[in-house]
């Protein structure tokens, strides 16, 4: 079976926020967060569970036979956290990385969790996590088996974004902090390239000061359309963007990474930003998809 490509569309304001769960420990934890995350959002919590009908050959329901029980324990966790909060639940016949791209077409967001066990295992983010990261079509939230549980009250107190060439990844992070009502924190890394940094010293020092001012100047320019009212600490810093960031995510609740869609791809594929953060980010990541586009 392929992948559909996913565009990326307009969300409709009353789309839920869609998990998917399958009943481990590091899912359970992760349904919290999304808890929090759809009542933050105003929009009802759907949760999805999605196992291949090869796996239960005897069975000739349409649904896998342990999803009522995955999906019902699911929806009591979350009636205990946000009472208020509207629940639906829906079991899927399919693997889960094609079930979770075609849900998210009507998602605010989708939120997955994946089992990390610490150590080297906490860096091996699973398959569906990062096939559905790199496929789908609305923004998706990563969170692994040691990220916090709670996307409200603030644990570290901010939200922190990578500014890129394209603003969709600022527009969610800046959404994402006045809904918290904690600072965004944007990010512009910088690097001067080697051969400009071969010269006398006197040289090498005035290059380096060129691309520290560009990305000073590009961070402001892109920081103009936040909207009034979301406090925003501003910062360039020199080195490999990815590194950047992952340091950045020992300080925050949530970073926020763009990601392009490729046109007619069906394998996973995201650029090395975004599959840094998602192996080795200390919060839970979104990555916004901001089009399809070539490399």
């Amino acid at each position: 079976m392929t992948m559909e490509p996913e565009g990326v569309t307009a969300p409709d304001p009353s789309w839920p926020l869609v998990i998917g769960v399958d009943g481990s420990a590091p899912s359970l934890r992760a349904v919290d967060w999304a808890a929090d995350e759809a009542d933050l959002r105003g929009v009802p919590l759907r949760l999805v569970h999605a196992a291949s009908p090869d796996r239960y050959p005897a069975a000739e329901a349409t649904v896998p036979p342990p999803a009522g029980g995955v999906l019902a324990d699911a929806a009591r966790r979350v009636r205990t956290r946000r009472p208020g909060l509207r629940v639906e639940e829906e079991a899927v016949p399919d693997e889960p990385q094609y079930a979770l791209v075609r849900a998210a077409r009507t998602a605010s967001v989708l939120v997955v969790g994946t089992r990390g066990r610490g150590g080297v295992a906490e860096v091996l983010l699973g398959s569906v996590a990062l096939a559905v990261a790199a496929q789908a079509g609305r923004p998706v939230v990563v969170l692994r088996g040691s990220h916090d549980n709670q996307a409200v009250p603030p644990v570290r107190g901010r939200v922190v974004v990578g500014v890129g060439e394209h603003p969709a990844a600022l527009r969610f992070a800046a959404d994402e902090a006045r809904r918290r009502g904690v600072p965004l924190e944007a990010v512009r890394a910088w690097r001067c390239p080697a051969y400009e940094t071969t010269d006398l010293p006197l040289a090498a020092g005035e290059a380096a000061r060129l691309h520290e001012k560009r990305a000073a100047e590009d961070l402001h320019a892109a920081l103009a359309d936040v909207p009034a009212g979301v406090e925003v600490h501003a910062r360039t810093v020199e080195g490999p963007a990815r590194e950047v960031l992952v340091d950045a995510s020992h300080t925050a609740d949530l970073l926020v990474v763009g990601a392009r869609r490729h046109e007619g791809r069906l394998s996973p594929h995201l650029g090395r930003v975004t599959h840094t953060a998602l192996h080795r980010s200390a919060c839970p990541v979104a990555v916004v998809p901001h089009g399809e586009e070539g490399d």
